[in-house]
C-alpha cells in the first residue's frame, strides 16, 4: 500500500493546473493549425461560447449534485462528466438553431484530454474530502488517503487513460490521420466515457440499478452520442 499526502486545497491546485495545461495544449494546437480556429470563427458567434459555458456549468452542478446528494457526502458538487454532457447538449441545440451540421468540437479534444488528465491528479491528492476516491483493494498499488485503508487510485487510472488519449491524439494529428482531423471530439467523448464507465465500478457511489450508478448511465449516453455523431459526420450533410 502506498501512503499519499493529501490536502483539500490540492483540488483547487489541480483545477488551476488543469486549466493551465489545457490552455498550453490549445496554444500549441493553434500555432500548428491556425486555420482550425478560423473555421470555427467563421461559423460561430459569441453566443456559441456563451451557450457552451452555460451548458457546461449547468451540467457540472446538475449531475454532480444529483449523485452526491444521494451519497454519504450529501452536499452539492460539480462533475467534469456533467460539464462535458451539459456542454454537448447546449452546443448541439445552438447548432440546430443556427442550421449547422458540421462538427465544431475538434479543436477542444486535445485541450480537454490534457486538462482532464492533469486535473485528476488534484482529485487524487485531495484525498477523502474530494469524494472521488476508489473502493478498498489489496492490490500492491492501493493508496492510503489518510484513513489507513488501501483504495483503488481511480483518479490516477483516469489521468493515465486520458493522458494516453491526448498523446495518441496529438501524434495522430501531426501524422494527418483522418480520425484525428475529422473526429477528434467524437473520439474524446467515446474514450472518456468508456474509461469512466469502468472506473465508476470502483467508486463507492450509490447505485441506481444493480451495480450501476448515475454516471454509468450518463457515460452510456455519451458513448451513444459519440458513435452516432461520428457515423452521421461520415455520411455527410443531408
Amino acid at each position: 500500500m502506498i501512503h499519499l499526502p493529501t490536502a483539500p486545497w490540492a483540488h483547487y491546485a489541480g483545477d488551476l493546473a488543469a486549466w493551465s495545461s489545457a490552455a498550453l495544449a490549445a496554444r500549441w494546437q493553434h500555432r500548428r493549425w491556425p486555420a482550425e480556429a478560423g473555421r470555427l470563427a467563421a461559423i460561430s458567434t459569441p453566443s456559441y461560447f456563451v451557450s457552451l459555458a452555460l451548458g457546461a456549468l449547468a451540467g457540472a452542478w446538475l449531475f454532480g449534485s444529483a449523485n452526491s446528494l444521494r451519497s454519504i457526502a450529501a452536499a452539492p458538487s460539480h462533475s467534469i462528466a456533467g460539464a462535458l454532457a451539459g456542454g454537448i447538449v447546449a452546443v448541439e441545440l445552438w447548432k440546430w438553431r443556427h442550421g449547422i451540421r458540421v462538427s465544431t468540437g475538434g479543436g477542444f479534444a486535445l485541450p480537454l484530454g490534457v486538462g482532464i488528465a492533469v486535473g485528476r491528479m488534484g482529485c487524487l491528492f485531495s484525498g477523502l474530502a474530494d469524494y472521488t476516491y476508489g473502493t478498498p483493494t489489496s492490490l500492491p498499488w492501493a493508496v492510503d488517503l489518510g484513513d489507513g485503508v488501501g483504495r483503488h487510485p481511480v483518479a490516477l487510472y483516469e489521468a493515465l487513460a486520458m493522458g494516453l488519449f491526448a498523446l495518441v491524439c496529438a501524434r495522430a494529428r501531426v501524422a494527418g490521420q483522418g480520425w484525428a482531423l475529422h473526429h477528434a471530439f467524437h473520439a474524446l467523448v467515446i474514450v472518456y466515457a468508456a474509461q469512466r464507465f469502468v472506473w465508476e465500478l470502483l467508486k463507492p457511489y450509490p447505485p441506481l440499478v444493480g451495480p450501476f450508478n448515475l454516471f454509468h448511465f450518463l457515460m452510456l449516453g455519451l458513448i451513444v452520442y459519440g458513435i452516432t455523431w461520428w457515423r452521421r459526420a461520415d455520411r455527410g450533410p443531408g
